[in-house]
């Protein structure tokens, strides 16, 4: 699903109303309605007073139109129409003049001083005072009556974002200005804002109304932003060939783990032959061969010379992905190891954790990076990399020119983890839940995305795929184990469930 700037979303307005054909006023129409209808469904609304609060263009427009059409379904609906410069949108005017009519709704139009009514916790406040078109920050009367609306009790739904809230880009915002809905009513493409996590006080729960714009100006759009569909990654799925062996299914390489740390390096190792790899080897410290074989009995050891922690480098040629970095710890020693690693390296890597912070500490090496290396950074591992970033929207841009900078794949971990690309693409991962926020997540993912590099997956497909069964695995766990009770142990516990079904669905539409 493609992710569109507020100025593209415009663009497929235009598209639609142009090559549908439909009027402007018709298309708003058809909008509302499907706010309203999701509103009516959501909510209670006898003896319920809606306020509707409107701004002077577009999306005022849609406002007062859900007005009139909540009015008419029977409920009881006050709007205020902000019209303080007395420049409405053409739409925007032909609706207030729509709702005037209406005897059933009460419309109060503002073009000085504004009396605030007193909202009650159980009334309704629907938010249409900006949408898309917004550029700055809310001020004078429009940020006061924000305000006073976020200081209400009452549910606060915005109508496609909330108003003061920018498309893509907050760095430079009046926070204190922005809506804070209990929930998004998004018209049809969700907004790249809403999927940063310091925004999520101001969207709530979000949901995309379709109203039928154009598909064929979508497809004409140029994006570098996408959510990831399950249709998708059904796609990417192979099946397992009836004559497979265990030397035909792939052979991981798992640098993992050193005293004290073998929990990540066992984690890594089951993931990884969970998800189907044929073989994984872990190199390990001498010291810490006993847990490990008790552990994962199905690995095979490579010891290294070291009792405690890696410090060696091993024949890496006979493998068809490398793993490494959870566990290994940043001495200089296990730095050499890594930086060995990375000039030899024949095969594709995923590098995660310590591994990262060893990188942090040397940049000069990010140089020496495989093509197409897949680097699994959360955000504060990411900074250490790229710098410290204000908010996701600079982290974001940041990985992707790390991505594109050296040619391989950076996955930042979190609610709608984000692939980035070499080629500056985005790809938000839309699996997962809180529950998978803890110790040992991240050394999961890793070992999958190696399994399925292994078994022939491009680093590409590897990526999206082994992101989406991750957070598949922690859906699964979490419906049956709740969210605060899942542990990492168990994504691997729930990565075969996660797996047939997503080989379920690929057979029913292959």
């Amino acid at each position: 699903m493609k992710i569109l700037t507020g100025g593209q979303f415009h663009e497929l307005d235009l598209f639609t109303i142009e090559h549908e054909p439909i009027a402007s006023i018709d298309l708003m129409e058809r909008a509302s309605r499907a706010v309203t209808d999701e509103i009516l469904h959501r909510y209670t609304t006898d003896g319920q007073h809606i306020y509707v609060f409107a701004g002077p263009g577009g999306n005022g427009g849609d406002g007062l139109a859900v007005a009139r059409m909540l009015a008419e379904a029977g409920c009881m609906v006050t709007a205020y129409l902000l019209n303080v410069t007395d420049k409405l949108n053409p739409n925007c005017l032909t609706n207030r003049d729509r709702l005037r009519e209406l005897e059933a709704a009460t419309l109060v139009e503002i073009t000085s001083e504004m009396l605030f009514p007193e909202l009650r916790p159980e009334d309704l406040v629907i938010d249409a005072l900006f949408g898309t078109g917004l550029s700055k920050p809310l001020s004078g009367g429009f940020a006061h009556v924000t305000k006073r609306i976020n200081q209400s009790q009452a549910k606060i739904i915005s109508i496609d974002l909330p108003s003061g809230l920018m498309c893509e880009d907050n760095s430079y915002n009046d926070t204190s200005t922005i809506i804070r809905a209990d929930a998004t009513l998004s018209i049809q493409i969700p907004k790249l804002a809403f999927l940063f996590a310091e925004n999520q006080r101001f969207v709530g729960e979000f949901k995309l109304l379709d109203i039928g714009l154009s598909r064929e100006g979508l497809d004409n759009i140029k994006s570098h932003f996408w959510i990831t569909e399950a249709i998708e990654i059904r796609a990417l799925l192979r099946p397992r060939p009836r004559f497979a062996h265990k030397g035909t299914m792939g052979h991981v390489l798992c640098v993992t783990g050193h005293k004290g740390m073998m929990g990540a390096a066992i984690l890594c190792a089951r993931a990884a032959l969970r998800t189907g790899v044929g073989k994984v080897t872990q190199q390990l410290p001498f010291e810490c061969l006993d847990i490990m074989q008790i552990a994962v009995p199905e690995a095979i050891t490579q010891l290294d010379i070291d009792a405690e922690m890696l410090t060696t480098v091993i024949d890496a040629s006979i493998y068809q992905a490398i793993a490494i970095g959870p566990g290994i710890g940043t001495n200089r020693h296990t730095a050499s190891a890594l930086h060995s690693y990375l000039r030899q390296a024949a095969c594709p890597m995923v590098i995660d954790a310590d591994a990262l912070n060893i990188l942090g500490e040397y940049p000069d090496w990010l140089k020496e990076l495989p093509v197409e290396s897949i680097l699994t950074p959360h955000p504060a591992e990411l900074d250490r990399l790229v710098g410290h970033c204000n908010n996701s929207y600079e982290r974001l841009n940041r990985a992707r020119d790390l991505a594109a900078t050296h040619g391989i794949f950076v996955i930042v971990k979190g609610h709608y983890t984000q692939i980035c690309t070499p080629t500056g693409d985005v790809l938000f991962n839309p699996t997962g839940n809180p529950g998978m926020a803890t110790a040992g997540s991240g050394d999961v993912l890793s070992g999958i995305i190696a399994s399925l590099l292994a078994q022939g997956y491009l680093p590409a497909e590897a990526a999206q795929l082994g992101v989406y069964l991750h957070g598949l695995a922690g859906d699964l766990a979490a419906e049956e184990l709740g969210e605060a009770s899942l542990i990492a142990s168990d994504l691997i516990t729930y990565l075969p469930k996660a797996l047939k079904q997503m080989k379920e669905q690929w057979k029913q539409t292959s």
